[in-house]
């Protein structure tokens, strides 16, 4: 027995012996479990975790009447056991303590621990006090602001919520609902988000405060749960739960790719054909949506709790409709009724609906807590209307991503910052140019320029852009830290002038593909903007100079190392320079000495001096790149041996590209998983290659996504394809499965069934039934390259157009069956086609028509190969002679936001 004293203040105690045992009566208590005898006294200095079975105190009588109704009818009543001495009472001990401690006035701390526990003894006890601070801690935890409470964890939340369900606790369900749905993100980060009950899950979806980053994350959260749960339990309906999810505002590729889900493929069908409806008639099916009355599928969600809004991948979304969702629902049906009315008036006008919401944007609601915004690869959605829209209704918005769009220059760039000035984080990707003038020879060239389209309409915001002022007069400065103008071949020298002096803050700056600025703007930028750490600008003319800025100590003659902690290459987290041919090798050398903390590397198709790479200082490189690059002196330098010198600095790295001028052998494939375990993408060009390697690497490297396997020796078999592969993305494999049939390929699409990236060059046993496979099996493929692979076209292009949600199609020296029109019509079809590559040889007319302003829909990239005949250097008598095709030039249209480009180039691209 233990002891913790007595209240010698008290005249009228009783003792109270609270056991967890099951004994009625208090001589039948074991002498075995141990014991505690405590006065009230000292009940607030008992540890909060009780080893004992059995507590005996004494307390209070007066106070215990005051305090719980349990109490005041035992003791103040008839009962016989009022005038006994001690009581037994049959409770969990830690508990009862706890309710003590609150009755005689002592802090209890409520947890989702002791939460049931303790309001389930309220309710037993009769303790009013301790209901109300359990009712007072779960609202104050359930309506946290900001990030997610740090005292209630997925689990308790569970927990508590299912103690409210069994005890019909409306005040405990409801915030527990609340808390979940408000908060749905968060819960998908824990590991027992699957052990969500169904009825928990079912309420949070249809609470209006449920907020998610994207229709896409909700749909991906049930489908996660239904798949979890598929053995457990009878009790819950699969359709209930999908039947949640406003299927129109999910992006094209990813319902495309669920055509197989045994839970959503019953959906499938109709989901696409709402999508693709309204993509390829925006204007027609726009009047007849908001016709129908009912919008509430439309609606995308957003609650004043909302903090990232991700529309991305959404041709079917206009700006008129993502605005739908701005303005609240009474107010969001009477306009657009009046936009109908208008349109059916003036059918021709189509900026009725823009003037229309630009005369209502003061009833739009405000969502403070949107911090980012992602409405890239949107084809029909509208910036100009969208920008008044999101400055009243965004304010806070700090991230901003809008990759392909064409059409957003660096005017456009200014006006944005300034009617957002909090601002950060900018993306304006656009694909990259195939005309890299470094790397191909140009025959012939020409443009058209864009007709442009009236401005006048009144929606559209009109301001005297920042481009146009001397830089002395410029009235702003932005927040801009990060940058990302890929692919925008229209930026020149003196817009990165503009933006070193608008983005003083800039750290991250992406210029691949910026053709048109020079190694002087490139250096320029970087002496300006003093808080760079990672430089993007492969492809471009990033040379000696733009080095010197970032080594200011360097010269062109310099060879010896020097100390470099004050340099700014020193701090720079990110160097990708690939393609870049105008850094000379010392000078690369010097640089590669003074990387002291990068984490990501690509020195694609430069000349690498002998001790380059062996230079690079630093132990964190996540991303190494050294495809295509040569020893000037040693010729191939870059070797498994080499990869064991940087094994300190690739412990963590991520992805790996090794091409042409390295050799890593199988014997060093194999080493990659012990030193690269965190490897998610690798990529093989020119590599030796066996069966035993690449199926060690696959079972190995479990966090695979990407794997290319790129002109390769040694060659592989059917077996490396013979296990599941859920979580591989994107697959190449060119000039290394010249083995692969029909049947092959369907054994892949079952063992690789996520792919969104397939490329397939070299697989001549190919027929025309390869297309059903492809498209049933990958129906969710945004880019797909065939490429010598038998006949799959020698009857036309049929079912790959199934594939909706393709972004990026090339089809060459796959039979003569594509028709003329094929451009034309397949950018019609797939309203997310941006790139699309065919070859001469397939066209069945022989030439194909070229896609117009008008008609090329999406689409900002078309190659053309042509091929001439060459004789065979075996001749044979009597027999005629033999001509093969034999590539002769490549023409090449790129759109951009000012002119249409003709290209004629040598290579083929």
């Amino acid at each position: 027995m233990a002891s913790a004293g007595h209240d010698q203040d008290s005249d009228d105690l009783v003792t109270l012996v609270c056991s967890e045992l099951n004994c009625s009566n208090l001589d039948e208590i074991p002498d075995e479990f141990d014991a505690i005898i405590i006065s009230a006294a000292v009940i607030n200095h008992l540890p909060s975790n009780l080893a004992h079975k059995v507590l005996k105190i004494e307390a209070n009588r007066n106070r215990l009447v005051e305090e719980s109704s349990y109490f005041r009818g035992l003791l103040s009543g008839s009962f016989s056991e009022s005038g006994l001495d001690p009581i037994s009472i049959h409770w969990n001990v830690e508990s009862f303590a706890s309710v003590l401690r609150i009755i005689y006035g002592c802090q209890v701390e409520i947890s989702s621990d002791n939460f049931v526990p303790l309001y389930e003894a309220a309710l037993f006890f009769g303790v009013d006090k301790i209901l109300v601070k359990c009712k007072l801690w779960l609202a104050e935890v359930t309506s946290f602001k900001g990030l997610q409470s740090p005292q209630l964890c997925l689990y308790g939340l569970t927990h508590i919520w299912k103690y409210g369900l069994e005890h019909a606790n409306d005040f405990i369900l409801q915030h527990c609902t609340s808390y979940l749905a408000r908060n749905f993100t968060w819960a998908l980060s824990f590991n027992s988000y699957t052990d969500v009950p169904y009825e928990l899950l079912c309420s949070c979806t249809q609470h209006p405060d449920l907020t998610v980053d994207s229709e896409k994350q909700l749909c991906d959260a049930i489908l996660l749960w239904l798949s979890a749960n598929t053995t457990k339990s009878d009790n819950w309906n699969s359709d209930k739960l999908c039947h949640k999810i406003r299927t129109s505002l999910l992006p094209l590729w990813f319902i495309a790719g669920k055509r197989r889900c045994r839970f959503f493929s019953k959906f499938v069908d109709v989901a696409i054909g709402a999508i693709l409806n309204p993509a390829r008639h925006p204007c027609t099916t726009f009047t007849e949506i908001f016709r129908e009355g009912d919008l509430s599928h439309l609606r995308v969600r957003l609650t004043k709790y909302t903090q990232k809004v991700d529309i991305s991948g959404c041709p079917q979304i206009t700006a008129e409709i993502f605005v739908l969702s701005l303005f609240p629902p009474c107010s969001a049906d009477s306009m657009f009724k009046k936009i109908i009315d208008k349109s059916s008036i003036s059918p021709a006008n189509n900026s009725v609906g823009g003037f229309q919401i630009h005369r209502e944007l003061g009833r739009m609601l405000n969502f403070e807590a949107v911090e980012e915004l992602d409405i890239s690869n949107c084809p029909s959605f509208s910036l100009d209307l969208a920008i008044d829209c999101f400055c009243q209704s965004f304010p806070s918005l700090q991230t901003l991503k809008a990759a392909y769009f064409i059409k957003f220059n660096i005017k456009r760039l200014c006006q944005l910052v300034q009617k957002f000035p909090l601002l950060t984080n900018i993306d304006l990707t656009l694909d990259v140019s195939p005309v890299i003038p470094a790397k191909v020879s140009i025959t012939a060239s020409s443009s058209v320029l864009a007709q442009e389209k009236s401005t006048a309409s009144s929606y559209v915001y009109n301001c005297h852009f920042t481009a146009s002022l001397p830089y002395k007069s410029r009235p702003f400065l932005s927040n801009i830290k990060r940058l990302t103008l890929e692919g925008q071949t229209d930026i020149s020298d003196s817009d990165l002038f503009i933006i070193s002096e608008v983005c003083p803050s800039l750290s991250y700056i992406n210029i691949k593909g910026c053709t048109s600025v020079s190694d002087h703007g490139i250096s320029t930028m970087i002496l300006k903007c003093k808080m760079l750490k990672s430089i993007l600008a492969c492809d471009t003319s990033f040379g000696n100079q733009s080095v010197l800025a970032l080594c200011p100590g360097l010269s062109n003659e310099t060879t010896k190392s020097g100390k470099h902690l004050q340099l700014m290459a020193s701090k720079l987290l990110t160097l990708h320079i690939g393609g870049c041919h105008e850094i000379t090798g010392n000078v690369l050398s010097e640089l590669m000495s003074a990387l002291d903390n990068l984490r990501s590397l690509c020195l694609r198709e430069i000349q690498l001096v002998d001790d380059a790479l062996y230079r690079l200082s630093g132990a964190s490189l996540e991303m190494l790149d050294v495809s295509d690059t040569k020893e000037i002196e040693l010729g191939w330098g870059f070797s498994f041996i080499s990869l064991g010198a940087l094994k300190p600095a690739i412990r963590t790295l991520r992805t790996l590209v090794v091409g042409l001028g390295g050799s890593l052998g199988p014997d060093g494939l194999k080493l990659l998983p012990s030193f690269c375990p965190m490897l998610d993408s690798l990529i093989l060009y020119f590599q030796v290659i066996s069966d035993s390697a690449i199926i060690y690497i696959m079972k190995t490297l479990p966090y695979l996504q990407i794997l290319a396997l790129c002109y390769c020796f040694g060659g592989i078999s059917p077996l490396c394809f013979k296990f599941g592969m859920p979580n591989l993305r994107i697959l190449r494999l060119e000039r290394v499965t010249p083995w692969m049939t029909n049947e092959a390929l369907a054994t892949l699409t079952e063992n690789c069934p996520n792919l969104v990236k397939l490329s397939l060059i070299g697989c001549t046993l190919l027929d025309c039934e390869a297309q059903g496979i492809i498209s049933s099996g990958w129906p969710g493929l945004t880019v797909l390259l065939l490429e010598e692979c038998g006949e799959i076209t020698k009857n036309g292009v049929r079912s790959l157009l199934d594939c909706h949600a393709l972004e990026d199609l090339t089809i060459r020296h796959t039979g003569p069956g594509i028709p003329r029109n094929f451009i034309i019509f397949a950018a019609s079809k797939l309203p997310m086609l941006r790139k699309i590559s065919l070859d001469i040889c397939d066209a069945k007319d022989g030439d194909y028509d070229l896609p117009s302003f008008a008609d090329r829909c999406f689409l900002s990239t078309v190659k053309i190969a042509r091929c001439k005949l060459q004789k065979s250097t075996v001749e044979i008598r009597n027999l005629e002679p033999h001509r093969s095709p034999f590539h002769k030039e490549t023409l090449v249209l790129v759109w951009n936001s000012e002119k249409l480009a003709r290209t004629v180039v040598k290579e083929r691209l």
